[in-house]
């Protein structure tokens, strides 16, 4: 098995079936897998599923189990030398999960990889990858922002290691997840690919953005149904500070988000 195919969905029928669609031109010459792990939808998405994709592996959680615990039961039954984690709001281009194996084959200290994420106008998407989110990191970025610019160029030709890439679609592989574990299921969504890059990055595999192969993002989809989502990110951010940067940077990180952000819990 080449490839294992983990999707994580969550009242988006429409835009799972698109993603479903385009599998099969995505993955062209691979052996794959397709798990779909449905967080609770309430729009018949599972129906649809076992209807029109008798082939895919359906696991049916009653309520929204967040993105990381979700992926991890995918993560338990998959079976592929390589797994990857895609949006339900994703369209893989052709040969695009196709070239990302052959990619992580040739380079065997690649632990975890994503694509070009495009925005469905063809432009490349924001935030497909980048640098730990250190306190000067993101100074950086407020900075850039402010310049009405960006700190990464997400239209790069050429591949180049990152700090983490985005879980909108990552290829993972086998045995760099079996020595560092799943997702933290402490976290509900937003900050679990880059704890899982910078993981493996600490048990020496390097995260790579590959921008040779491409993938459709709609992004927020799910989201956008989630009045929690913004207090989420903030409560990931503070959780992924005091886990990685200990207890005080934890605090100092919640103080400013509290300040700057009154509304939102942290």
């Amino acid at each position: 098995m080449d490839l294992s195919i983990i999707i994580v969905t969550w009242n988006v029928r429409a835009l799972l079936r698109t993603c479903l669609l385009a599998l099969p031109a995505a993955t062209a010459g691979l052996v794959t897998e397709v798990i779909a792990v449905d967080n609770g939808s309430t729009d018949c998405s599972p129906e649809m599923l076992a209807g029109e994709f008798p082939h895919v592996r359906l696991l049916r959680n009653a309520e929204n189990a967040g993105f990381a615990r979700a992926n991890n039961q995918g993560l338990a039954l998959a079976a592929g030398r390589y797994v990857v984690l895609l949006n339900a709001d994703t369209e893989p281009l052709p040969q695009s999960l196709t070239r990302m194996v052959q990619f992580m084959d040739a380079h065997p200290k690649a632990g975890a990889a994503s694509p070009r994420l495009v925005r469905p106008d063809g432009a490349p998407q924001p935030y497909a990858y980048g640098e730990d989110p250190s306190p000067i990191y993101l100074l950086r970025r407020g900075l850039a922002h402010r310049r009405q610019g960006y700190l990464h160029d997400w239209g790069a030709a050429a591949p180049l290691q990152a700090g983490w890439v985005s879980g909108a679609c990552l290829v993972a592989r086998r045995s760099a997840v079996e020595q560092v574990g799943g997702l933290d299921e402490r976290i509900f969504m937003y900050f679990e690919d880059n704890d899982w890059c910078r993981r493996m990055r600490r048990e020496g595999w390097e995260v790579w953005y590959n921008p040779q192969a491409e993938v459709m993002h709609v992004g927020g989809a799910s989201l956008a149904q989630n009045p929690r989502a913004r207090a989420l990110y903030y409560d990931s951010l503070v959780y992924f500070y005091r886990k990685h940067y200990g207890r005080l940077a934890g605090a100092a990180m919640q103080a400013i988000v509290k300040a700057t952000h009154p509304h939102q819990s942290a």
